[in-house]
């Protein structure tokens, strides 16, 4: 096996943390400022004694979920953009010339993913706090399942940026696919609520438990075992990067 190129990693991962950074006003404030209008209008049209969890508020209940649900999202729009604008511009195969891996490569831009993931969650936490305050009881859990989802979806937005062939498709995947996963994932209602078949279905949605172990991690009261949680999370997050390194090895769309 060959050894790890650092510094060709660090180059292009600074490389994409530093192209989102450029443009925070549309990467990180706009997802804060959409997420304030959710808690805007939640907390003005429905009364915060009514409780999803047992002992826990609808406002206590809804922040981690939206958090968790903007870093998914963001994660997601980060990677697929940028190496579809890459792929556009003709500017990879430049990269791919350099003397990094398939590994390297698919590292830097999702590493870039959970940084951009994790500023845009601490962007929502902080500014939730206009509405209500609600800090982590277990902080370790809540930054270990911010990681992997942001790693998950990172990877994914690498494999729709891979497969696509214009931004129609990205935007497909991102609008029938990420975005109804993560609307029905428990972000705005109590799965246990729901019947029989909503619930079993739900039960296969990966991105349930994210935001039951990320509501789990602030609040302290969740549907499923946070264990549980965390380890789908692992397992989602390992998938989507092997499929993700998968085509970057094969250079589908890539070396073409």
């Amino acid at each position: 096996m060959n050894d790890f190129n650092l510094p060709g990693f660090y180059t292009l991962f600074a490389r994409e943390v530093w192209r989102f950074l450029k443009v925070s006003i549309q990467t990180i404030l706009t997802p804060v400022v959409t997420v304030m209008l959710y808690l805007l209008i939640f907390s003005s049209v429905i009364a915060n004694s009514r409780q999803m969890l047992p002992g826990v508020d609808f406002l206590n209940f809804l922040v981690p979920g939206l958090i968790i649900m903007a870093i998914l999202q963001n994660a997601f729009a980060n990677s697929s953009s940028s190496l579809f604008q890459s792929r556009l511009n003709g500017n990879v195969t430049f990269v791919l010339l350099a003397p990094i891996s398939d590994f390297e490569f698919c590292l830097a831009f999702v590493g870039a993913s959970v940084v951009r993931g994790l500023c845009v969650g601490c962007g929502v936490w902080l500014a939730a706090g206009c509405f209500v305050w609600v800090p982590p009881v277990r902080p370790l859990l809540a930054l270990a399942l911010a990681v992997t989802a942001s790693i998950a979806l990172g990877s994914l937005g690498l494999v729709s940026a891979i497969i696509a062939d214009k931004w129609d498709h990205i935007a497909a995947f991102q609008n029938f696919v990420i975005v109804p996963f993560s609307f029905l994932s428990g972000v705005f209602f109590a799965v246990s609520k729901l019947p029989l078949f909503w619930r079993r279905v739900s039960l296969g949605n990966p991105f349930y438990y994210l935001v039951d172990g990320f509501r789990a991690a602030f609040v302290g009261v969740s549907e499923m075992p946070p264990g549980l949680s965390l380890a789908v999370a692992v397992v989602f997050s390992l998938l989507s990067f092997a499929w993700a390194l998968r085509l970057l090895h094969k250079g589908s769309n890539l070396r073409a």
